[in-house]
């Protein structure tokens, strides 16, 4: 696959069995969250999916790069999804023997991102875990504003770290107002929302907001499953 490593995708599995919940995890090519830890004790099983390239699968459109001289924005997210939902789920489960009734998605910075935007263009994803997602990113809110997504019965979550609104490019500084404008718009569609704001910037805790929004995900889809 171009855009999905499938070939490195792993489950950690849960407590409840092959038929439970499934987690999609967006993970890192080359440093790997620590989702095997995170996702420890959960009912739902939890699929580990890297991308080949953090910048050019994950993001909605093109956009510049944070500072000059920095590679810009590739915007492959519409075909990062496709690939993932018609090819890379489908042989993980199989290959792994999972028949999950629910799925959710889940992902940190611009997996954040991706799984807030995988969440509205695809209904098969129940619920979504954004952490410290780049909501930031350049005309990422007016397009939600505008994607009518149904929400009834459907679950997001959102995490973000005090500090980071305060450090780093300029772009990056109104995390917390958009990933606040996010909740808004998410709650408007009518999902369940909860949204932490929990200590630290946005190199820190990471395995312990990950942790949080398994937990969170896996209540939810216990809740409904």
């Amino acid at each position: 696959m171009r855009y999905v490593d499938s070939e490195r995708a792993e489950v950690v599995p849960g407590t409840g069995g092959l038929a439970a919940p499934v987690v999609y995890v967006i993970d890192l090519p080359e440093h790997p969250f620590d989702v095997a830890g995170a996702a420890h004790g959960l009912a739902a099983n939890v699929a580990r999916v890297p991308v080949r390239d953090w910048g050019d699968s994950l993001t909605p459109w093109p956009a510049p790069g944070l500072r000059e001289g920095e590679k810009d924005f590739g915007g492959r997210a519409a075909e990062t999804l496709a690939e993932l939902t018609c090819e890379a789920i489908p042989a993980l489960e199989s290959r792994n023997g999972l028949t999950p009734a629910r799925r959710a998605i889940c992902g940190y910075s611009l997996g954040g991102l991706f799984s807030l935007y995988a969440f509205a263009q695809d209904v098969r994803f129940a619920a979504c875990a954004c952490l410290s997602g780049s909501l930031w990113y350049e005309g990422w809110i007016d397009h939600l504003r505008e994607r009518a997504f149904p929400g009834a019965g459907r679950y997001a979550y959102f995490s973000l770290g005090k500090k980071e609104c305060k450090a780093g490019p300029r772009v990056m500084r109104s995390v917390q107002g958009d990933t606040e404008e996010c909740v808004r718009v998410c709650r408007e569609r009518g999902c369940a929302v909860d949204y932490v704001l929990g200590p630290g910037n946005h190199m820190q805790h990471h395995t312990e907001r990950l942790a949080a929004g398994l937990a969170a995900l896996d209540a939810f889809l216990l809740a409904v499953d």
